[in-house]
């Protein structure tokens, strides 16, 4: 799987017009399910993310992770995240996972993201979305497991 953090004062994402998801201070998670990721991997990406020291503490630096500020996070399926740009203009996207399984594996990451205590809203997969978000930092990072 692959996910691209960005830290955030607020996110939030629209279909059609209507906000179907929201996260103030914390993240908002791009997310990938990859061919070959295993039913294991969704669990180990949201215990990282968890616990990833990118917020600040009292000193300015970044040792506080989104548990330790009491963060809440937005997460929106992106299969755009698996793009091959090594031939020619125009991306592939054979590396994403089928449908069915992104969608599991979105599911299950956001499940287990909230399971572990973090406020959790999503956008809606396969869906055409608009999402806003405050970069904070900015701070940004791509994570695989």
């Amino acid at each position: 799987m692959k996910a691209l953090l960005q830290r955030v004062s607020g996110a939030q994402v629209h279909v059609d017009g209507a906000l179907i998801g929201e996260c103030g201070q914390g993240l908002m998670i791009l997310v990938c399910g990859m061919q070959g990721d295993t039913q294991d991997m969704p669990a180990r990406l949201a215990a990282k993310i968890s616990k990833l020291r990118i917020f600040q503490d009292d000193a300015g630096k970044m040792n506080r992770s989104l548990l330790d500020i009491g963060g809440s996070a937005l997460v929106i399926s992106q299969f755009t995240l698996a793009a091959d740009t090594s031939r020619g203009n125009r991306p592939g996207f054979s590396n994403a996972a089928p449908p069915e399984q992104g969608r599991a594996l979105y599911d299950q990451f956001a499940t287990a993201l909230a399971g572990l205590g973090i406020p959790t809203q999503t956008g809606q997969f396969g869906a055409d979305m608009s999402v806003s978000l405050t970069n904070d930092g900015p701070v940004t990072i791509m994570l695989e497991v």
